[in-house]
């Protein structure tokens, strides 16, 4: 699995739009959009913020474990 499907399944099981995650994050909603799409990288400090956010490791966002 790809890092930016798991962004997105992580948002949709909570119900959240990009909006609402984007603007947690500082950013737009465009940008936010990229990243789970796959067109853009997600820069570590937002992938930190991210694994926060959603109260789980990086190492799970990127695909790298599948414990959450």
């Amino acid at each position: 699995m790809y890092y930016y499907q798991r962004l997105r399944d992580l948002r949709e099981d909570r119900d959240l739009k990009q909006k609402e995650v984007a603007a947690y994050l500082g950013i737009d909603q465009r940008v936010y959009s990229n990243y789970e799409t796959g067109k853009r990288e997600i820069p570590v400090h937002l992938l930190i913020l991210l694994a926060k956010y959603y109260g789980t490791s990086t190492d799970y966002l990127l695909g790298l474990s599948d414990k959450s």
